[in-house]
């Protein structure tokens, strides 16, 4: 693996409590996800540090594991649990990957022009990681809303 991927990836559970406490704030006031204005802070910062401790693992995985798909079942569960709607779990996750991406630009990890190719490339693994997320909570939030209604 190249040399800014795994930077990247510490730095992600290195720092997860601090990129998850910026997301936190975001993810409560931003205009697309109403539904975390009023939850509690420290169970939403708690939901994406988690996340952020996972990614190393599934940024690595060639596939999806039966660990990361369990994650994004766990993230679906406590999401829906919690009341937010499936668009606005999907949207906090793309905020959680703008944060974390943010956050490696601010440390400058993918400053240098040699590093440009390397940026890229993570960029792309993070987005293909990301993609799959939508998808798996997508999916995850169908078959409970499926349940929901049987009962």
């Amino acid at each position: 693996m190249k040399t800014y991927a795994i930077k990247y990836l510490e730095l992600a559970e290195k720092h997860a409590e601090k990129i998850a406490a910026r997301w936190a704030r975001d993810v409560q006031s931003n205009a697309k996800t109403p539904a975390y204005k009023n939850l509690n802070e420290q169970k939403i910062i708690f939901q994406c540090v988690r996340f952020y401790q996972s990614f190393s693992k599934m940024f690595l995985d060639e596939k999806l594991t039966d660990d990361v798909q369990k994650y994004f079942k766990s993230y679906t569960a406590e999401s829906y649990a919690m009341g937010i709607p499936a668009k606005e779990a999907i949207y906090a996750l793309i905020l959680m990957r703008r944060h974390i991406w943010l956050y490696a630009e601010f440390q400058l990890i993918f400053s240098s022009g040699i590093a440009q190719q390397e940026a890229m490339d993570t960029l792309n693994r993070t987005i293909l990681l990301f993609d799959y997320a939508a998808y798996e909570v997508t999916r995850e939030y169908q078959e409970l809303m499926k349940k929901d209604k049987q009962k």
